[in-house]
């Protein structure tokens, strides 16, 4: 890999880990920095650092000798060197990069800045179209998600939405099949690893020995797409075997079915290797050409052109402060051991042990094992909002900076009040045990409450909402949950038993 730039004829663009696929490049010299700053600031899940440096290698190999590959501690290191070497810095172009610490770098180093990419709905018409909005009113996924299917047509008859209904969520709430140990589908497509994992590997335990990174989770086979064709075939995969059964059982968890039939896409369209506006585009012809049912593809689509996208523009919209100023539970525990080091062996919790673990193998989980078990002990155990979105972004393979925020302070730990999501996503046992095999196994009983059987998870609903009453006593969409606790003949009990649990 070149180490060194030649004289420029055109302005060089220097990406960053978020802008890795052909989107990203125009054509002309690319520079990357591998700063080793970017894996050493907190402890980071091993899988996730592995799939950051191979990505980056892995595309200087593609570009070749339009490339310069920079290997240094930090930004600053590789861009005094380029100084050193008689570069103006003022010749770089960036695409505006996903973070505000980036964003902050580039422009104080003097880049040439361009319009972001990498998603469906560009930043200007976001705010355009929430700045529009009526004083007071909300921000809604529903709303944006709207707008861009009549924007773009995707799902789209005329003005009306295919189907006549705008989202099928009604119909993607399945319950795992009864007594099954998987959905039954192929394996996912895996990448092969090559001798660039190879070195990557022996880079973090080089690095990890010397304790310049503190690395967390098993050492795995790589499970995510580096590359640009090693996406393609992930798509492609997912669109051929999973998607079918993708909407029925989006929400449904099986111990045996890590994958189930989700599409392991998140990371590969957050490192910038798939157009999100293709992958939603190529998912509704399938159902356009009769291959795939329109709740699944409904589905998928708001998932990535809806979801993903609105909670990139809230990152934006709603300040670089959002995360460390919104506390509106008060919520101050510390994360307990477990979490912090992926060490699930003490949690008798079956649902919340298998979550941790599955997080400790392949630093990935899907979205109802973070939003309502993950998230949800979470929320009923009173986390620090921060330190619970900075664990999210460090130990996930598709954590960034601008994804979590609005994932975890905002719709999982409802730390914003109600600005993202209109009620805390808190539930008991019940959830669980319908939505998953979890219960069956575990040594606590969904249905109670008290004693030494009962689930920390029935049992913490109650107590969370005893701690929160007077919080949330205007949120109209809480008076009937609020109205259960009143009534709760054990409610004194139950709140001492949840006090005196010990901690993970």
């Amino acid at each position: 890999m070149p180490e060194h730039d030649a004289p420029p004829e055109a302005p060089t663009r220097w990406l960053f880990t978020g802008q890795l696929g052909s989107l990203f490049d125009d054509g002309g010299r690319i520079l990357l920095i591998e700063a080793k700053s970017l894996i050493s600031g907190r402890p980071i899940h091993r899988a996730k650092a592995h799939l950051l440096l191979s990505a980056m290698r892995h595309r200087a190999r593609e570009l070749g000798d339009r490339c310069a590959y920079h290997r240094v501690d930090s930004y600053d290191e590789a861009l005094a060197a380029r100084t050193e070497a008689g570069f103006d810095n003022a010749d770089l172009e960036v695409i505006d990069p996903t973070s505000y610490a980036a964003r902050r770098f580039v422009r104080n180093v003097g880049c040439r800045i361009l319009v972001s990419r990498g998603f469906v709905t560009d930043e200007s018409v976001f705010r355009e179209w929430a700045d529009a909005r009526k004083p007071g009113s909300r921000i809604l996924l529903e709303d944006f998600y709207r707008t861009v299917r009549e924007r773009t047509g995707l799902l789209m008859e005329g003005d009306q939405p295919v189907g006549g209904q705008w989202n099928y969520d009604h119909d993607n709430r399945a319950a795992p099949p009864k007594n099954a140990v998987t959905l039954g589908l192929p394996d996912p497509w895996w990448p092969t690893e090559d001798d660039i994992d190879d070195e990557v590997r022996s880079d973090l335990d080089r690095w990890q020995a010397e304790g310049s990174v503190t690395l967390v989770g098993a050492d795995g086979p790589r499970r995510f797409a580096v590359t640009e064709a090693e996406a393609t075939l992930a798509l492609d995969d997912f669109v051929e075997s999973r998607l079918g059964d993708f909407g029925p059982f989006e929400d449904a968890t099986l111990t045996g079915d890590w994958t189930m039939a989700h599409s392991l896409l998140s990371a590969p369209l957050n490192l910038g290797l798939l157009d999100p506006r293709a992958v939603v585009e190529r998912v509704a012809a399938e159902h356009a050409n009769g291959n795939a049912p329109l709740a699944s593809v409904e589905g998928f689509v708001r998932q990535v052109a809806g979801w993903r996208d609105y909670v990139w523009h809230l990152y934006w919209y709603l300040g670089e402060g959002y995360t460390a100023g919104n506390n509106a539970l008060e919520a101050h525990e510390p994360l307990p051991e477990a979490f912090t080091t992926l060490t699930p062996d003490a949690i008798e919790a079956n649902c919340l042990h298998h979550a941790i673990d599955g997080v400790r193998e392949h630093g990935w989980a899907h979205h109802i094992q973070r939003l309502m078990v993950l998230g949800n002990w979470a929320l009923q155990r009173g986390y620090d909002p921060k330190a619970l979105n900075d664990w999210f972004v460090d130990m996930f393979v598709d954590g960034t900076p601008w994804v979590m925020p609005a994932n975890v302070v905002g719709m999982s730990q409802h730390a914003d009040g109600g600005i993202v999501a209109t009620k805390p996503y808190a539930s008991g046992g019940a959830y669980i045990n319908r939505m998953t095999d979890y219960c069956g196994g575990c040594r606590f009983s969904p249905k109670k409450r008290l004693g030494e059987d009962a689930c920390p998870f029935t049992a913490g609903y109650w107590a969370f909402l005893d701690r929160n009453q007077a919080r949330l006593a205007t949120n109209h969409r809480m008076a009937q949950p609020l109205a259960g606790l009143r009534g709760l003949a054990d409610r004194e009990a139950v709140v001492a038993q949840e006090r005196e649990r010990p901690p993970l």
